[in-house]
């Protein structure tokens, strides 16, 4: 038989390592065990008669297991069978001898090429199949050590199941527990519903309830039966109280029905009585005595801040008393007053739920930017209670002063705003436009009072927490807080400059008759003052006839002009600085320009109007405009017709309340300047004069003194000027 078919009919031989399919699976998941998987395969070969030659050496492959089949010789080698029987030590020393085999014959190798013997001769060949056996060698040991590695971690990983099925079943085991644990702690803590029902004591029991029902002879001794009898005293006591109960609320139900029946007799009454308020309304008014509008006005006053409500009632009281023509009223919206004064929980219930959540998705879909919420943090803390005051002072001449007084709820300050109604037209005069101006009409009506900072030292922490720098950018909105607005409230600060014992009603009504005063006098100066501008700014001068005696019977220089100016117009006038250095001049006074000509001689006069005239005096700064520019600081007589304006007041005021002290101001100083110029150009040259300055005054003495002061001085009723 050729060799050919011998090789054809060579058996099958499968050389399997993966053993059971479960542990081939097992070296599937494993990605170290990859490479090794690749060389462990089955190999099928075929045989017959086949005759295997062991090549020299040990025997390093191990035995191996024959499996005959009926139709076909199958061997089948099983490494993992193997595996079991092989010490892990000896394979250590298998590999350290197989390793230092293979140095050895690599050496020699490498000798015998080194010698000269050629790569194709016997001896290296021989070598070199020596050198591939211990190969295959260290490929079996490295398959073995891998398998044993993977055999470790599954029963590794067999352990920790075995563990953690333990471990899922202690967890278990305690849940089990605690929930018994809760169970047992539940029925300790539970407490019967007659625990709640406080019963009578035990004396009282045995003293009160029946023998039917107390058992003395059991109770006593079985604390169980002594709770069971008390409760059945406690029932017998309830019904008795039930029946007493619906007793009493059918006495009730009658006792509401009279009630009802007496109410509706009241309500029958009531048209005819307020037919009968109705027509005697006439008659209170012809008796000056509104019952019903005081009775009206004292239901809202319940619901005014305590300084309002201070305030009505002692301008009230002072208005009755003393000034009938002084009236007060409150306005506003008395409901939103009745809110605030509602208690928080009322107003609540009053909210529906429907609002309530209406309010809140509103508030969640608006999210107010910090810009935003700083604006409504200042407008709730400049928020004005709803409910006002009105106080009317009325003059002889019909004119009415308004005074609007507000209550900033959380500065707890008093605020005011005025308003001026007259009987004629005031629009004639120019310059009299800020006169009557509600933002300066009561400045200063005592001293040093603006209103234009709060007198509350708290409000300035206030402030700071909502970035409000100055009250007085809010004053044109909600009022002017002067110091005598809190007196009059009843109000008092530490800021304030004097510290009286006296609060509320007594600290009002301690301020209340001068501060009226005040008042009216303010308007009635005002009102002047609006009228004396009218005609001045006609160029005529009003002199009442009670003044007349004050200036000869000829003044030959007038007023030709008088307007307004402001305060930066005024400091920027050089004839009035030495006014500014001295401090005589504030912000809050008013000032005016006046220019009063003879010939060709002019003196412009600027007048300071402080606001609390006529009280305190105009104030007269002077340049001539004649040969020259002069002012009081260059010229010694323009100075002394400054001193005749400003200080001798007391001849120029007049009848009091001296509203003419403005014009009688201007009046003389168109007569000093008759004098200054008619007597000025004997004073130089000594000659009668000159043609435009005839003399017209009759003077005792032209000039005295070093100075060459001139006589300004008017003496009545004699007609002459003289030196003081």
């Amino acid at each position: 038989m050729s060799s050919d078919a011998v090789k054809k009919r060579k058996p099958k031989v499968i050389r399997s390592e993966g053993g059971t399919p479960e542990a081939k699976r097992g070296r599937g998941e494993s990605d170290q065990l990859s490479a090794v998987s690749s060389h462990v395969k089955f190999r099928k070969v075929r045989l017959r008669q086949v005759k295997v030659k062991i090549p020299a050496g040990p025997h390093l492959i191990g035995q191996r297991k024959l499996f005959t089949a009926k139709t076909q010789e199958v061997r089948v080698y099983n490494e993992e069978v193997e595996l079991e029987g092989r010490d892990p030590q000896h394979d250590y020393m298998l590999y350290k001898d197989t390793c230092a085999a293979l140095a050895k014959l690599m050496a020699e190798i490498q000798e015998l090429k080194a010698g000269g013997v050629k790569d194709g001769s016997v001896e290296i060949e021989e070598r070199r199949r020596q050198s591939s056996v211990h190969f295959i060698t260290l490929k079996k040991l490295n398959r073995l050590a891998h398998m044993r590695l993977k055999k470790g971690r599954d029963q590794t990983h067999e352990a920790k199941q075995r563990v953690d099925v333990l471990h899922l079943q202690l967890q278990n085991l305690l849940y089990e527990v605690m929930h018994l644990q809760k169970e047992i702690g539940k029925c300790l803590e539970f407490k019967s519903q007659h625990e709640e029902i406080e019963l009578v004591s035990e004396e009282e029991f045995f003293q009160e309830a029946p023998a039917e029902i107390s058992r003395p002879h059991v109770t006593r001794d079985d604390q169980h039966q002594l709770t069971l009898a008390r409760l059945d005293w406690e029932l017998e006591q309830r019904k008795r109280l039930a029946e007493q109960y619906k007793t009493s609320l059918t006495s009730k139900e009658k006792i509401q029905k009279a009630i009802e029946q007496k109410r509706e007799y009241l309500s029958s009454l009531q048209p005819g009585l307020q037919n009968i308020m109705q027509a005697s309304v006439p008659v209170q008014e012809y008796l000056k005595m509104p019952f019903e509008h005081m009775q009206k006005q004292a239901e809202v006053a319940r619901h005014l801040p305590p300084p309002l409500y201070v305030l009505l009632v002692q301008a009230g009281a002072y208005g009755q008393a003393c000034d009938k023509h002084l009236s007060v009223s409150i306005s506003g919206d008395v409901d939103e007053a009745k809110a605030l004064s509602r208690p928080p929980e009322d107003s609540q219930d009053d909210e529906s739920d429907s609002d309530a959540e209406e309010e809140q998705q509103n508030t969640k879909r608006r999210r107010a930017t910090v810009g935003a919420q700083l604006d409504d943090k200042r407008k709730e803390m400049l928020r004005r209670h709803p409910l006002s005051l009105c106080v009317d002072l009325k003059c002889k001449d019909g004119s009415v002063l308004h005074l609007f007084f507000y209550y900033l709820m959380n500065l707890n300050i008093l605020t005011v705003k005025t308003k001026v109604s007259t009987s004629t037209d005031l629009s004639g005069a120019v310059s009299a436009g800020e006169l009557l101006n509600q933002e300066s009409l009561l400045n200063c009506l005592y001293a040093s009072d603006h209103g234009k900072e709060t007198p509350n030292p708290s409000n300035r922490y206030q402030f700071d927490k909502v970035g409000i720098t100055t009250f007085s950018d809010y004053v044109s909105d909600l009022g002017h807080p002067y110091v005598w607005v809190q007196k009059l409230g009843g109000l008092q600060f530490s800021s304030d400059g004097a510290q009286s014992g006296l609060r509320g009603s007594a600290l009002s009504a301690s301020h209340m008759e001068r501060t009226i005063k005040l008042l009216r006098g303010r308007l009635q100066a005002r009102l002047s003052l609006h009228k004396q501008f009218s005609s001045l700014e006609h160029s005529i001068i009003p002199v009442s006839s009670e003044c007349q005696h004050l200036f000869p019977a000829k003044v030959i220089s007038g007023l030709t002009r008088w307007t307004m100016m402001s305060h930066q117009e005024f400091t920027e006038l050089g004839f009035v600085q030495h006014v500014l250095k001295a401090g005589l001049v504030h912000e809050t006074d008013l000032f005016f320009m006046a220019v009063v000509e003879r010939g060709t001689a002019r003196v412009s006069a600027a007048v300071v109007l402080n606001p609390r005239y006529p009280d305190v005096a105009p104030l007269f700064s002077l340049s001539l405009l004649w040969k020259g520019e002069r002012s009081g600081r260059s010229d010694d007589n323009l100075r002394a017709v400054e001193s005749e304006v400003n200080v001798f007041r007391s001849e120029l005021q007049g009848p009091r309340p001296g509203l003419q002290l403005l014009t009688n101001q201007i009046q003389r100083l168109c007569v000093c300047l008759d004098v200054y110029l008619e007597t000025e150009s004997q004073v130089c040259d000594g000659s009668e004069g000159p043609k435009e300055f005839p003399r017209e005054k009759m003077c005792l003495r032209t000039a005295r003194g070093p100075s060459r002061l001139k006589p300004f001085k008017y003496n009545h009723p004699q007609g002459f000027f003289s030196h003081r």
